[in-house]
């Protein structure tokens, strides 16, 4: 089991863990979860897409804010960040804290 290198991180409980999400457009995909990152009471989620399109194969990371928990207190809703200064913010603290289970390209 991996542990968090900061109290305000969330690693995956194991390495492949993966969610189907749906977009606005009702289409389905599949994404990796690398962790998530608590910054002001808001909770961010980093999510590496599973698959074989050009998009999966892009290398990006998605930044999704946890809007909704189930009653375990597990994200169970996701929306995208748009607020691009957020992200950054957001994405750069999961790099911080998460440096010691992924490379990072610069």
């Amino acid at each position: 089991m991996r542990e968090a290198s900061a109290p305000n991180f969330c690693p995956p409980t194991e390495e492949g863990v993966t969610i189907e999400l749906q977009d606005e457009n009702g289409d389905s995909v599949e994404l990796e979860f690398l962790g998530s990152v608590i910054i002001s009471e808001r909770e961010y989620g980093f999510f590496f897409p599973a698959g074989e399109d050009e998009f999966q194969q892009s290398g990006e990371v998605l930044v999704l804010e946890v809007v909704e928990t189930d009653e375990e207190g597990q994200p169970s809703e996701f929306e995208m960040v748009e607020d691009e200064a957020i992200a950054d913010q957001a994405y750069e603290e999961f790099r911080k804290v998460a440096k010691d289970l992924y490379d990072f390209e610069d």
